[in-house]
């Protein structure tokens, strides 16, 4: 039996394919279910609001080396979780 359970525990063992499997099968007789919906956009690594590489600041954090570029970068990582 195809459980939320059932695959979150698949998950926790590292079995993500078979979890994947399982959400998918839940979904396709419970299109609401937003448990299986959310899990299934983790596992496959679909995320709605990635907006690709800030590339100007990917290069800030590889040359960064004083304590004060750090603090700069930390404060923008602090401003993208609002």
């Amino acid at each position: 039996m195809h459980t939320v359970t059932l695959a979150q525990i698949y998950e926790m063992q590292g079995l993500k394919e078979d979890a994947l499997h399982i959400y998918q099968e839940i979904l396709k007789k419970e299109p609401d279910n937003h448990e299986a919906r959310v899990a299934i956009r983790r596992l496959s690594g679909i995320h709605r609001h990635f907006s690709g590489v800030n590339e100007a600041m990917k290069k800030f954090f590889i040359t960064m080396q004083t304590e004060e570029e750090f603090a700069q970068f930390e404060q923008w990582l602090a401003g993208l979780e609002g």
